[in-house]
């Protein structure tokens, strides 16, 4: 039995059961974290003494039965922008790289009250800004299934490390794909929750009114243990819902015959890898089998999505990296400055890479008195059409599926000097956020030895359906069950 592989599901049992205890899981996958992430590169810190401290309260817990839950001693990685107390909490940029915080996320203390074991925090684009890891202020996560390619982007080091077996389960943040993306290079399972379902409070925002916090784990039914733990009203955080987070777990295995599943059109064009385009072909029939109803629907608005959803986040990022400025918190470089402007180019310069840079001044172009008719508030309303697309084609139908990268994973390096052609990467999984809707990623086969991956979309808080129906899919594939050799 190989105690990295395990899923929470069958590593509960075992810890339930006391046949394993939390701090020999917690050792196990901190010697597989130092011994294999020198070729991923997936974590920015690892935790050995906090985890393995929580390791011990947790197997304390488990000897008493006191408040066990299904994620009691389980190991996890939290993507770097995700507060935590005490450690180090970098965003993957130079300008946050010895910031540490003196409060803990909402999600964070979910997790602590659960019982779960932080064995790190992992890399990221700078600021959730990328689509490959290839932005991280530090170094590049590398993809477990092939050394020379990206993991995705931006939670590729969360999606690694899963993908890698070195976590149970990790927690990602999705503004426009960026769980859902890695998760379809990595080959594993991941959600991003409606807008407001989960507490944004302790994120270091990247876009406002796109971010989200969803899981990353093995199969359907861990991430669906996973929300139930940490979704829910927070005082915190106005935006999040106020509605009970139902009992995912209880319903994921009804039935889903007669069930209807939209394939939105627009999704399925020409440009889209072959291999990719095969298994998705194969995984609706694989739904028709299972008695699914297949229905065409229609998202008239799709190719205003990317567009749409970059002048937003240029917006909104530039307004929220604001205060990284040298004279609050983070890097401060005053070398000879003669003023405070002065303290705040230098820590910029040196602080933000290249393509925070680049969103920064593109955004304030689209925020300035000259264009904010013509640029952020035209978006915004395009935004409402974007929403109101999805609202009609779920009106009739339960879910949608559709793909989440025209490709597989590619290369280190093959877009880094074409910002366009990585924006385009993105183009499936983008209209979703400014909709708000939630979307699930799952393995769906492979091509060309890369991992395929695709999207169940949702209407608004209804993970469960999603769960249900992506759940009955993984009992009659095996996809979401294969390893990279590490």
């Amino acid at each position: 039995m190989e105690l990295t592989n395990l899923t929470i599901q069958e590593a509960s049992e075992l810890l339930k059961t006391k046949k394993i205890s939390s701090v020999e899981l917690t050792q196990a996958m901190l010697k597989r974290a130092h011994d294999v992430d020198s070729k991923v590169k997936s974590y920015v810190t690892i935790t050995d003494d906090v985890a393995l401290e929580q390791a011990k309260q947790a197997d304390e817990r488990i000897a008493k039965n006191d408040n066990v839950t299904p994620l009691t001693g389980i190991p996890f990685a939290m993507k770097d922008c995700i507060s935590t107390r005490g450690i180090k909490t970098t965003c993957s940029s130079k300008i946050l790289e010895n910031y540490v915080p003196q409060y803990n996320a909402t999600v964070t203390n979910k997790l602590n009250e659960a019982g779960a074991v932080l064995v790190g925090k992992t890399n990221m684009d700078e600021f959730g800004m990328g689509s490959s890891t290839e932005n991280s202020g530090f170094f590049t996560t590398r993809n477990p299934w092939n050394l020379d390619y990206v993991p995705g982007g931006s939670s590729g080091g969360a999606a690694a490390a899963m993908s890698a077996s070195l976590a149970t389960f990790s927690i990602g943040e999705d503004t426009g794909g960026s769980v859902r993306q890695p998760a379809s290079f990595c080959n594993i399972t991941g959600i991003k929750p409606t807008y407001g379902r989960v507490s944004r409070y302790g994120l270091i925002s990247l876009v406002s009114s796109f971010d989200g916090i969803g899981p990353m784990a093995r199969d359907v039914y861990d991430c669906a243990t996973v929300l139930e733990h940490i979704a829910g009203h927070d005082e915190n955080d106005s935006t999040t819902y106020q509605s009970p987070v139902p009992h995912y777990t209880s319903t994921i295995n009804k039935p889903i015959k007669k069930m209807k599943l939209g394939i939105p059109k627009e999704y399925f064009v020409a440009g889209m890898e072959a291999g990719v385009q095969s298994a998705l072909q194969e995984a609706i029939r694989t739904y028709e089998k299972l008695g699914m109803e297949i229905h065409e629907v229609s998202l008239p608005h799709t190719k205003y999505g990317l567009p749409v959803y970059y002048l937003l986040l240029f917006a909104e990022a530039s307004s929220n990296l604001a205060r990284f400025d040298g004279t609050r918190f983070g890097l401060s470089v005053s070398k000879n400055a003669k003023d405070v402007i002065d303290i705040y180019l230098q820590t910029r310069r040196e602080g933000f890479g290249d393509e925070v840079k680049r969103r920064i001044m593109l955004g304030a172009y689209a925020l300035s008195a000259g264009y904010y008719d013509a640029y952020y508030l035209k978006a915004q309303k395009v935004r409402t059409l974007l929403r109101r697309d999805f609202e009609t084609a779920l009106a009739s139908c339960d879910v949608l599926l559709a793909p989440i990268s025209p490709t597989t994973a590619f290369k280190i390096g093959e877009k880094t000097n074409d910002p366009l052609d990585m924006y385009l990467s993105d183009i499936y999984t983008v209209a979703t956020n400014p909709a708000g809707v939630p979307a699930l990623a799952l393995p769906a086969g492979f091509s060309k030895d890369m991992p395929v991956g695709m999207q169940l979309i949702g209407k608004h808080l209804d993970e469960a359906t999603l769960f249900q129906v992506g759940h009955a899919y993984q009992q009659v594939t095996d996809w979401h069950k294969k390893l990279p050799n590490l």
